[in-house]
């Protein structure tokens, strides 16, 4: 079983805290693994907060199978470094087949809010580098992480497959639950 910890939802401090039973449905992307220094797989979110693990059911899961095997894979590559205030990452590129999952996700879900509503508009995809400095430190630190980082740009992710990951709330971390496959009517769990 993986655990692992997503951006600014470990403390209750931060807007939006993490409660037993949330689950996110997220992109790994392992070419990024060795150029994180967040604590936790390379990825990109999907949806954060999905439904509550308790509402999972049968139903449920057929439905994000079908629309999940409805949407064709798609490569994403990242060849930039952004920031948020206090965050390093890489914004993907295309964004559009992340959005359109998103969107999809929220029409067939509609109180599954992304983030909870905290960000108006929600966040752009993006995937976290690094999100541990502080105010008064994160520019010059991120700056030299950039100098650090950049020579292993561009990288190039092949994505056929979005997980579901549920936390059992604040500073447990995340553990996958199942692996959704796109373009095909199989999923796996974890």
């Amino acid at each position: 079983m993986t655990r692992w910890r997503v951006m600014g939802t470990e403390t209750t401090d931060d807007g939006w805290p993490d409660l037993p039973g949330d689950t996110a449905l997220t992109i790994r992307i392992p070419e990024a693994n060795p150029l994180v220094r967040a604590g936790f797989p390379a990825h990109v979110t999907v949806l954060y907060p999905f439904l509550n693990e308790s509402r999972m059911s049968p139903s449920t899961d057929r439905a994000l199978t079908s629309l999940f095997a409805a949407s064709t894979p798609f490569t994403l590559k990242f060849t930039e470094f952004r920031r948020y205030p206090g965050v390093l990452y890489l914004p993907p590129e295309p964004e559009a087949p992340l959005r359109t999952l998103t969107r999809a996700l929220t029409e067939r879900w509609p109180e599954a809010v992304p983030y909870r509503g905290v960000f108006t508009p929600p966040l752009a995809p993006h995937l976290t580098l690094a999100n541990h400095e502080g105010p008064d430190t994160y520019e010059a630190a991120y700056d030299a992480l950039e100098q650090e980082l950049a020579p292993h740009l561009p990288l190039v992710s092949h994505v056929d497959t979005v997980r579901l990951i549920v936390t059992d709330g604040p500073g447990t971390g995340w553990r996958d639950l199942k692996t959704y496959g796109l373009g095909t009517d199989r999923h796996r769990a974890l």
